[in-house]
Protein backbone atom coordinates (compact mmCIF):
# COMPACT_ATOMS: atom_id res chain seq x y z
CA UNK A 1 0.00 0.00 0.00
CA UNK A 2 1.64 3.31 -0.89
CA UNK A 3 0.31 7.06 -0.40
CA UNK A 4 -0.59 8.67 -3.13
CA UNK A 5 -1.42 12.44 -4.18
CA UNK A 6 -4.06 12.88 -6.75
CA UNK A 7 -4.05 16.45 -7.72
CA UNK A 8 -6.83 18.09 -9.94
CA UNK A 9 -9.10 15.34 -8.29
CA UNK A 10 -12.23 17.39 -8.83
CA UNK A 11 -12.27 16.53 -12.48
CA UNK A 12 -13.29 14.04 -14.07
CA UNK A 13 -10.41 11.84 -14.43
CA UNK A 14 -9.06 13.36 -11.11
CA UNK A 15 -12.50 12.00 -9.24
CA UNK A 16 -12.57 8.96 -10.55
CA UNK A 17 -8.71 8.39 -10.30
CA UNK A 18 -8.82 9.29 -6.06
CA UNK A 19 -11.51 6.79 -5.73
CA UNK A 20 -10.51 3.79 -7.27
CA UNK A 21 -6.85 4.03 -6.16
CA UNK A 22 -8.46 4.50 -2.70
CA UNK A 23 -9.17 0.79 -2.45
CA UNK A 24 -5.57 -0.19 -2.16
CA UNK A 25 -4.06 2.70 -1.07
CA UNK A 26 -3.79 5.86 1.14
CA UNK A 27 -5.00 8.95 -1.03
CA UNK A 28 -4.94 12.61 -0.23
CA UNK A 29 -6.12 14.66 -3.09
CA UNK A 30 -5.49 18.05 -3.94
CA UNK A 31 -7.14 20.84 -5.88
CA UNK A 32 -8.94 24.44 -6.15
CA UNK A 33 -12.40 22.98 -4.50
CA UNK A 34 -13.38 20.03 -2.89
CA UNK A 35 -14.37 16.65 -5.08
CA UNK A 36 -18.36 15.96 -4.09
CA UNK A 37 -19.28 13.05 -1.92
CA UNK A 38 -15.39 11.79 -2.25
CA UNK A 39 -14.48 10.86 1.78
CA UNK A 40 -10.90 11.06 1.53
CA UNK A 41 -8.02 13.56 2.78
CA UNK A 42 -7.78 16.75 1.09
CA UNK A 43 -5.81 19.80 0.78
CA UNK A 44 -7.82 22.96 -1.19
CA UNK A 45 -5.10 24.90 -3.01
CA UNK A 46 -3.18 25.42 -6.24
CA UNK A 47 -0.17 23.19 -7.21
CA UNK A 48 1.55 26.13 -8.95
CA UNK A 49 1.53 27.59 -5.28
CA UNK A 50 4.34 26.69 -2.76
CA UNK A 51 2.55 28.43 -0.06
CA UNK A 52 -0.88 25.93 -0.89
CA UNK A 53 1.77 22.86 -1.20
CA UNK A 54 2.80 23.25 1.92
CA UNK A 55 -0.42 22.33 3.49
CA UNK A 56 1.00 18.64 2.21
CA UNK A 57 3.73 18.82 4.42
CA UNK A 58 1.22 16.72 7.15
CA UNK A 59 0.52 13.94 4.63
CA UNK A 60 3.11 10.78 3.51
CA UNK A 61 3.42 10.69 -0.48
CA UNK A 62 5.37 8.28 -1.93
CA UNK A 63 3.78 8.81 -5.06
CA UNK A 64 1.80 11.56 -7.74
CA UNK A 65 -0.85 11.13 -10.18
CA UNK A 66 -0.72 14.79 -11.56
CA UNK A 67 -3.86 15.55 -13.31
CA UNK A 68 -4.02 18.93 -12.47
CA UNK A 69 -4.12 21.86 -15.34
CA UNK A 70 -5.68 23.97 -17.42
CA UNK A 71 -6.92 22.03 -20.50
CA UNK A 72 -7.55 22.51 -24.32
CA UNK A 73 -7.88 26.20 -25.63
CA UNK A 74 -6.48 27.71 -22.62
CA UNK A 75 -5.08 31.04 -22.96
CA UNK A 76 -1.17 30.51 -24.22
CA UNK A 77 -0.25 32.66 -20.44
CA UNK A 78 -2.38 29.83 -18.68
CA UNK A 79 -1.10 26.98 -20.42
CA UNK A 80 2.25 28.31 -19.11
CA UNK A 81 1.70 29.07 -15.88
CA UNK A 82 -0.36 26.24 -14.84
CA UNK A 83 0.75 23.56 -16.88
CA UNK A 84 4.78 23.96 -17.10
CA UNK A 85 5.40 26.42 -13.87
CA UNK A 86 2.98 24.78 -11.70
CA UNK A 87 4.56 21.38 -12.71
CA UNK A 88 7.51 23.01 -11.80
CA UNK A 89 6.55 23.85 -8.25
CA UNK A 90 4.88 20.40 -7.29
CA UNK A 91 7.88 18.84 -8.62
CA UNK A 92 10.57 20.80 -6.45
CA UNK A 93 8.21 20.30 -3.31
CA UNK A 94 7.86 16.44 -4.03
CA UNK A 95 11.37 16.10 -5.08
CA UNK A 96 12.63 17.63 -1.87
CA UNK A 97 10.09 15.34 0.15
CA UNK A 98 11.99 12.24 -1.24
CA UNK A 99 9.14 11.71 -3.50
CA UNK A 100 10.44 9.08 -6.39
CA UNK A 101 7.35 8.19 -8.58
CA UNK A 102 5.78 10.80 -10.39
CA UNK A 103 2.78 9.94 -12.89
CA UNK A 104 1.88 12.93 -15.25
CA UNK A 105 -1.04 13.81 -16.99
CA UNK A 106 -0.06 15.16 -20.50
CA UNK A 107 -1.76 15.08 -23.85
CA UNK A 108 -1.51 13.91 -26.97
CA UNK A 109 -2.52 17.69 -28.26
CA UNK A 110 1.73 17.82 -27.17
CA UNK A 111 1.70 16.95 -30.77
CA UNK A 112 -0.03 20.03 -32.17
CA UNK A 113 -3.46 18.32 -33.41
CA UNK A 114 -5.42 22.07 -32.59
CA UNK A 115 -4.16 23.92 -36.16
CA UNK A 116 -5.85 22.52 -39.21
CA UNK A 117 -2.30 23.26 -40.70
CA UNK A 118 -0.45 21.09 -38.67
CA UNK A 119 0.36 17.53 -40.82
CA UNK A 120 1.84 14.44 -38.78
CA UNK A 121 5.38 13.97 -39.30
CA UNK A 122 4.70 10.07 -38.94
CA UNK A 123 1.86 7.47 -38.86
CA UNK A 124 0.98 6.04 -36.41
CA UNK A 125 2.32 9.08 -34.55
CA UNK A 126 5.07 7.88 -31.95
CA UNK A 127 4.92 8.65 -28.09
CA UNK A 128 7.27 11.38 -28.60
CA UNK A 129 6.41 12.71 -31.46
CA UNK A 130 8.02 16.48 -31.88
CA UNK A 131 5.82 19.33 -30.79
CA UNK A 132 4.50 20.83 -33.83
CA UNK A 133 1.58 22.82 -31.50
CA UNK A 134 1.10 27.00 -32.81
CA UNK A 135 -2.03 27.58 -30.37
CA UNK A 136 -0.53 27.51 -26.62
CA UNK A 137 -2.01 24.21 -25.21
CA UNK A 138 -0.31 21.82 -26.93
CA UNK A 139 3.24 23.16 -26.44
CA UNK A 140 2.38 24.15 -22.54
CA UNK A 141 2.21 20.08 -22.15
CA UNK A 142 5.01 19.70 -24.32
CA UNK A 143 7.23 21.82 -21.98
CA UNK A 144 5.54 20.08 -19.25
CA UNK A 145 6.90 16.96 -20.32
CA UNK A 146 10.48 18.41 -20.68
CA UNK A 147 10.40 19.96 -16.69
CA UNK A 148 10.15 16.10 -16.14
CA UNK A 149 13.01 15.30 -18.17
CA UNK A 150 15.43 18.28 -16.74
CA UNK A 151 14.46 17.72 -12.80
CA UNK A 152 15.18 13.87 -13.77
CA UNK A 153 18.85 14.75 -14.89
CA UNK A 154 19.40 16.41 -11.59
CA UNK A 155 17.52 13.39 -9.35
CA UNK A 156 18.46 10.23 -11.71
CA UNK A 157 16.75 7.72 -9.48
CA UNK A 158 13.07 9.27 -9.94
CA UNK A 159 10.65 7.39 -12.46
CA UNK A 160 8.56 9.53 -14.18
CA UNK A 161 5.77 8.71 -16.77
CA UNK A 162 4.37 11.42 -18.93
CA UNK A 163 1.41 9.68 -20.09
CA UNK A 164 0.00 11.62 -23.20
CA UNK A 165 -3.46 11.41 -22.84
CA UNK A 166 -6.21 10.68 -25.70
CA UNK A 167 -9.45 12.38 -25.35
CA UNK A 168 -11.98 11.33 -22.70
CA UNK A 169 -15.61 12.16 -22.84
CA UNK A 170 -17.83 12.07 -19.98
CA UNK A 171 -19.76 9.04 -21.59
CA UNK A 172 -17.17 7.49 -24.31
CA UNK A 173 -20.02 4.99 -25.20
CA UNK A 174 -22.49 7.62 -26.06
CA UNK A 175 -19.55 9.71 -28.33
CA UNK A 176 -20.68 9.01 -32.18
CA UNK A 177 -18.05 7.73 -34.52
CA UNK A 178 -16.80 10.03 -36.45
CA UNK A 179 -17.19 9.95 -39.99
CA UNK A 180 -15.28 11.36 -43.46
CA UNK A 181 -15.34 14.99 -43.36
CA UNK A 182 -13.48 17.58 -43.88
CA UNK A 183 -10.93 18.94 -41.00
CA UNK A 184 -11.13 21.06 -38.04
CA UNK A 185 -9.50 22.17 -35.49
CA UNK A 186 -8.90 18.91 -32.40
CA UNK A 187 -9.61 16.72 -35.60
CA UNK A 188 -7.52 14.09 -34.01
CA UNK A 189 -8.71 14.11 -30.62
CA UNK A 190 -12.07 13.26 -32.12
CA UNK A 191 -10.95 10.20 -33.72
CA UNK A 192 -8.49 9.07 -30.71
CA UNK A 193 -10.81 8.94 -27.66
CA UNK A 194 -11.05 6.52 -24.66
CA UNK A 195 -13.11 5.95 -22.11
CA UNK A 196 -13.37 6.86 -18.19
CA UNK A 197 -12.54 3.51 -16.79
CA UNK A 198 -9.95 2.94 -19.46
CA UNK A 199 -8.09 6.36 -18.94
CA UNK A 200 -8.40 5.47 -15.03
CA UNK A 201 -6.85 1.95 -15.44
CA UNK A 202 -3.98 3.80 -17.25
CA UNK A 203 -3.06 5.78 -14.55
CA UNK A 204 -3.12 3.38 -12.07
CA UNK A 205 -1.25 1.11 -13.65
CA UNK A 206 1.38 3.50 -14.52
CA UNK A 207 1.88 4.60 -10.51
CA UNK A 208 1.80 0.90 -9.14
CA UNK A 209 3.97 -0.53 -12.09
CA UNK A 210 7.68 -1.43 -10.84
CA UNK A 211 10.19 1.50 -10.60
CA UNK A 212 12.25 2.38 -13.53
CA UNK A 213 14.43 5.47 -12.97
CA UNK A 214 14.11 7.76 -15.75
CA UNK A 215 11.51 9.75 -18.17
CA UNK A 216 9.07 7.64 -20.22
CA UNK A 217 6.52 8.92 -22.58
CA UNK A 218 3.46 6.75 -23.29
CA UNK A 219 0.62 7.36 -26.05
CA UNK A 220 -2.40 6.59 -23.43
CA UNK A 221 -4.73 5.80 -26.20
CA UNK A 222 -6.76 2.64 -27.44
CA UNK A 223 -5.49 0.98 -30.60
CA UNK A 224 -8.70 1.43 -32.38
CA UNK A 225 -9.43 4.95 -34.27
CA UNK A 226 -13.27 6.28 -33.08
CA UNK A 227 -14.14 6.48 -36.84
CA UNK A 228 -17.03 4.52 -38.38
CA UNK A 229 -15.17 5.15 -41.90
CA UNK A 230 -11.49 3.38 -42.27
CA UNK A 231 -8.76 5.68 -41.13
CA UNK A 232 -7.12 6.29 -44.72
CA UNK A 233 -10.29 7.74 -46.10
CA UNK A 234 -10.63 9.61 -42.94
CA UNK A 235 -6.86 10.79 -42.94
CA UNK A 236 -6.50 11.31 -46.83
CA UNK A 237 -9.84 13.75 -46.94
CA UNK A 238 -7.99 15.87 -44.63
CA UNK A 239 -4.02 15.32 -45.59
CA UNK A 240 -4.83 14.50 -49.20
CA UNK A 241 -1.08 13.11 -50.41
CA UNK A 242 1.00 15.41 -47.58
CA UNK A 243 1.16 12.21 -45.02
CA UNK A 244 1.97 8.34 -46.04
CA UNK A 245 -1.49 6.31 -45.07
CA UNK A 246 0.10 3.32 -46.02
CA UNK A 247 0.15 2.10 -42.51
CA UNK A 248 -3.71 2.05 -42.83
CA UNK A 249 -4.56 0.56 -45.77
CA UNK A 250 -3.39 -2.98 -44.80
CA UNK A 251 -5.33 -5.69 -43.74
CA UNK A 252 -6.35 -5.60 -40.06
CA UNK A 253 -5.23 -2.07 -39.81
CA UNK A 254 -8.16 -0.11 -41.62
CA UNK A 255 -9.09 0.90 -38.28
CA UNK A 256 -6.05 1.02 -36.09
CA UNK A 257 -5.93 4.21 -34.14
CA UNK A 258 -3.46 6.89 -35.57
CA UNK A 259 -1.31 7.68 -32.41
CA UNK A 260 1.19 4.45 -31.91
CA UNK A 261 -0.77 2.50 -28.72
CA UNK A 262 2.69 -0.75 -28.81
CA UNK A 263 5.06 1.03 -25.74
CA UNK A 264 2.68 1.98 -23.24
CA UNK A 265 1.23 -1.98 -23.74
CA UNK A 266 4.66 -3.34 -23.27
CA UNK A 267 5.78 -0.59 -20.36
CA UNK A 268 3.06 -1.23 -17.82
CA UNK A 269 0.38 -3.50 -19.34
CA UNK A 270 -2.42 -0.96 -20.36
CA UNK A 271 -4.97 -2.46 -23.22
CA UNK A 272 -8.19 -0.14 -23.53
CA UNK A 273 -10.87 -2.71 -22.81
CA UNK A 274 -13.85 -0.15 -24.47
CA UNK A 275 -13.23 -0.14 -28.65
CA UNK A 276 -15.02 1.73 -31.38
CA UNK A 277 -15.16 -2.17 -33.23
CA UNK A 278 -17.70 -2.64 -30.56
CA UNK A 279 -19.74 0.17 -31.08
CA UNK A 280 -19.44 -0.61 -34.56
CA UNK A 281 -20.96 -4.26 -34.54
CA UNK A 282 -24.12 -2.94 -33.30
Amino acid sequence: MASILVTGASGLIGRAMAESLAQKHNVVCMSRKKPADLDLPFVRGEFQSFEDLRHLDAHEIDAVVHLGAVTGGCLERDGILVNVEGTRCLMRYLIDRGVKKFVMASSIAAMGIQSIKNRPLALPIPDEHPCLDRDGYGVSKYLMEEITKYYQRQNEDIDVINLRLASVPKNCRESPLCETRPISPWALGGITRMSLEDAVSAFALAVESQHKPGVRILNAVAPEAWTKDPVAEVLRTWYGDECDLSFFEKPGNEYASVFDPTRIKEEIGFEAELLPSQIRSR
